[in-house]
């Protein structure tokens, strides 16, 4: 008797790494390493992150405090490479112990290859003095006027995955970064405070605009690359829609789904 299963496509669903009816999971590589300011929520964050993945089923997170694995060359024994990922998300923060060629294959990794790059808080404070990762990112940290506060935020795109369950406003406490060279003409803000319930007086506040981005997303060559300031208290990675967003935005930088990131003006 035949077998009902064409033995070319057990075969091809083999090689490809999947099972009958049910896609190959996708590989996210986790990087929580900081080389100044240390947060206390980095830990958590990236147990969250990981514990997502599984509870989707979409992705596997593999979680690391170096960079090993910032790198397209072969490594050693079973060690992994970028060539083994899907995505990359950054919790970090200084100068990463990274030599040229692998901050070339970092960037090749999301411009070239079209994979996906998710910075979380202090992925802004990551790399200052290296211009090309501040191109890829879309903006660098420029202080925290307010510290961690109650921050009015205003959600811009409500059709972003992830961002239909906030409300249009809210007030959200967390750490909220101040940003210098995000453009609205480069990205496409999803998240922003509302600047009419700021203290603009602050000495700190730097923008002349008063355009504080908080979230956005952005393409980098044929890369998708997706920022939030949100995540530097333990606390906010307890809030379903911060797990949400975090969820959908992981899920978009891995093509699982799709989205308008076209730049555009303040909404």
């Amino acid at each position: 008797m035949k077998p009902t299963f064409p033995v070319f496509a057990l075969t091809l669903m083999i090689a490809a790494g999947g099972s009958y009816g049910a896609p190959a999971k996708k590989r996210l590589l986790a990087i929580g390493e900081e080389k100044g300011y240390r947060h206390d929520a980095v830990s958590h964050a990236l147990a969250t992150i990981e514990r997502l993945g599984r509870e989707t089923g979409l992705w596997d997170t593999f979680i690391r405090t170096d960079t090993e694995a910032l790198t397209k060359k072969k490594l050693e024994y079973n060690a992994k490479n970028l060539n083994d990922f899907d995505a990359v998300l950054f919790y970090t923060g200084g100068d990463l112990e990274m030599d040229e060629q692998q901050k070339a294959d970092l960037l090749s990794f999301i411009h070239d290859d079209g994979k996906g790059f998710i910075g979380v808080h202090s992925a802004t404070i990551t790399f200052v003095h290296w211009p090309e990762f501040g191109e890829m990112l879309g903006g660098f940290y420029d202080e925290h006027p307010w510290g961690t506060f109650d921050a009015p935020l205003i959600i811009e795109d409500p059709k972003f995955p992830g961002m239909a369950h906030w409300p249009h406003s809210l007030w959200f406490t967390d750490e909220i970064y101040q940003m210098k060279n995000v453009s609205r003409e480069k990205c496409r803000v999803l998240m922003r405070l509302d600047p009419s319930k700021l203290d603009l007086k602050n000495p700190k506040v730097h923008r002349t605009d008063q355009d504080f981005a908080v979230t956005w997303a952005k393409m980098y060559g044929k890369g998708r690359v997706y920022y939030s300031a949100l995540g530097h208290r333990e606390a906010s990675w307890d809030r379903p829609e911060v797990q949400e967003m975090y969820t959908e935005a992981i899920k978009w930088a891995m093509r699982l789904v799709d989205a308008d990131v076209t730049p555009r003006p303040a909404q």
